[in-house]
């Protein structure tokens, strides 16, 4: 069974970036689709981005030309490049991965967007 483990989050300012880390461990992750999710308080979760193990992506309308989600196969690793970060970008940010009809979920890192 894999599992993830996120890191990267923190207090930046409105306009900074972050990049999330995701790393996974216990299975083969280049198999897998991955996504990054967030919740806000008082919201429900979403989807931010998703990579296909092909190498696919799509986009939240919110997050388009600000951040950016990859992978590296080799270091079991999945990143979201956060730019031109907004308030509203607060969230607890969740990454997901996807293989054979089951759902894996990391602990979430918190990142928090404020002056």
């Amino acid at each position: 069974q894999v599992q993830f483990v996120e890191s990267g989050g923190g207090l930046v300012q409105p306009g900074g970036s972050l990049r999330l880390s995701c790393a996974a461990s216990g299975s083969i992750f280049s198999s897998y689709r991955m996504a990054w999710y967030r919740q806000a308080p008082g919201k429900q979760r979403e989807l931010v981005a998703t990579m296909s193990s092909g190498g696919s992506t799509n986009y939240a309308d919110s997050v388009k030309g600000r951040f950016t989600i990859s992978r590296d196969n080799a270091k079991n690793t999945v990143y979201l490049q956060m730019n031109s970060l907004k308030p509203e970008d607060t969230a607890v940010y969740y990454c997901n991965g996807y293989r054979s009809g089951h759902d894996y979920w990391g602990q979430g890192t918190q990142v928090t967007v404020s002056s």
